[in-house]
């Protein structure tokens, strides 16, 4: 394995085509492309400063290494890529790509990250930004800050374990989720969505939970929410909470300590095939 030690590489795909290569302590300058069509790498303490650094690669290896701002776009049809410890400011990294698995990384402008993704594994992540992980397939997350609005959108065969999610419409359009021992704030959750579990989870969200089928909640808070469940089929709702207001569930059951308002509109439900429980009744 050839290594390149605190190189300076500037100017259009200044190391093209490297495979079976270890790279430290390295900058890469100005300059597009620089390991585009590489394989078998390991980089460490290396810092990029312009765009598509890693496309189109295979089998590699990052720690303790910095995407700047500038090198935005970083990360494309990149297969087999693990990054540990790794700061990336480059908004649109990560686009059709498979194969992902981050740990310990920071991602503070991460807009348009994750599109069309899939074989996602995120570990001690922090990211901030809006449309996160669009249309992601097959995602594993643990220990997981998110501030960014419409995360996860089209996504697949997800689970999210101690994740703090600050996401106005997170969850839209998605099958096979399940949240565990995760806090939620954001407006209309889960929109459209089938197939969707919460266990142990604390959710603030205007109009959440709406148009959904097969959704299950297990031991979860709804606070300040209003509106919820309109629409939805297959409910299995066991709140440890009041529910400020509940809007046309079409079926299923819903288990609370309170409910200040249920609506149950025969024009357009048949109140008799969702099961309305009352603990503070019981």
């Amino acid at each position: 394995m050839k290594c390149f030690k605190q190189g300076l590489f500037t100017g259009e795909r200044a190391l093209y085509d490297t495979h079976d290569a270890c790279i430290y302590d390295s900058t890469f300058m100005d300059g597009e492309s620089p390991l585009k069509e590489s394989s078998n790498l390991k980089l460490n303490k290396c810092i990029f400063k312009w765009k598509y650094p890693l496309w189109y690669c295979h089998d590699v290896e990052v720690e303790d290494t910095t995407l700047l701002e500038t090198a935005r776009s970083g990360i494309w049809y990149t297969h087999n890529i693990k990054m540990t410890n790794c700061h990336i400011s480059a908004p649109k990294t990560f686009r059709r790509a498979s194969g992902i698995t981050l740990i310990n990384c920071n991602l503070p402008n991460a807009q348009e990250t994750l599109w069309n993704c899939k074989d996602i594994k995120l570990k001690n992540v922090t990211a901030q930004g809006d449309y996160f992980c669009l249309n992601g397939e097959n995602i594993e997350i643990e220990d997981f800050n998110l501030i960014g609005n419409y995360a996860f959108d089209g996504g697949k065969n997800i689970v999210i374990r101690n994740a703090k999610m600050d996401s106005k419409d997170s969850f839209w359009n998605c099958e096979n989720v399940i949240v565990y021992d995760s806090i939620i704030v954001g407006e209309y959750l889960g929109w459209n969505s089938k197939n969707i579990t919460f266990i142990n989870c604390t959710i603030e969200s205007l109009q959440g939970m709406c148009y959904m089928k097969n959704i299950k909640m297990v031991n979860c808070k709804l606070l300040h929410t209003n509106l919820c469940f309109e629409l939805c089929e297959d409910i299995d709702a066991d709140i440890d909470s009041s529910i400020d207001s509940v809007k046309n569930p079409i079926s299923g059951v819903i288990k609370a300590k309170h409910i200040d308002e249920l609506i149950m509109d025969e024009k357009y439900i048949d109140p008799s095939k969702t099961k309305i429980i009352i603990k503070d009744e019981e």
